[in-house]
């Protein structure tokens, strides 16, 4: 090829399978940026768990968020499920380090999210100064 052509990958295909939400967000994200294969790999899994959510809050609206149990009412099992899979749907989005996408930082969404550890990076002894 010569110089200044460039390829164009073929889109994406999304898994089979997902439900309307977990389309949209697949959709979003691969139009949007190209994702390497762990990236991939993240977004497959929080397709599959915005799926699980939807499930989660459709048997919720049916039964609402109080069930009756032998110890008394207490929360709907769905609804402590569906908390566990916000935390690891954030997880997940958090992993792929995506750019903020605010408007007036440019810097900020033109390159990925850093993240260092809580006492920053580590170095090994005596070979960083």
């Amino acid at each position: 090829m010569g110089a200044g052509v460039t390829v164009r990958k073929a889109p994406e295909r999304a898994p089979s399978g997902l439900g309307v939400d977990a389309l949209a967000l697949w959709s979003s994200v691969v139009d949007t940026f190209d994702l390497e294969e762990h990236e991939r790999a993240l977004l497959v899994e929080a397709c599959r768990t915005v799926d699980l959510l939807s499930k989660l809050d459709e048997e919720l609206r049916r039964d609402g968020v109080l069930v009756e149990s032998p110890q008394g009412v207490k929360a709907h099992p769905a609804a402590t499920e569906a908390r566990q899979q916000r935390i690891a749907l954030a997880r997940l989005l958090a992993a792929m380090r995506l750019p903020n996408g605010e408007e007036g930082d440019q810097q900020a969404s033109a390159r990925s999210q850093r993240r260092g550890g809580v006492r920053g990076t580590y170095g090994i002894r005596g070979a960083v100064s």
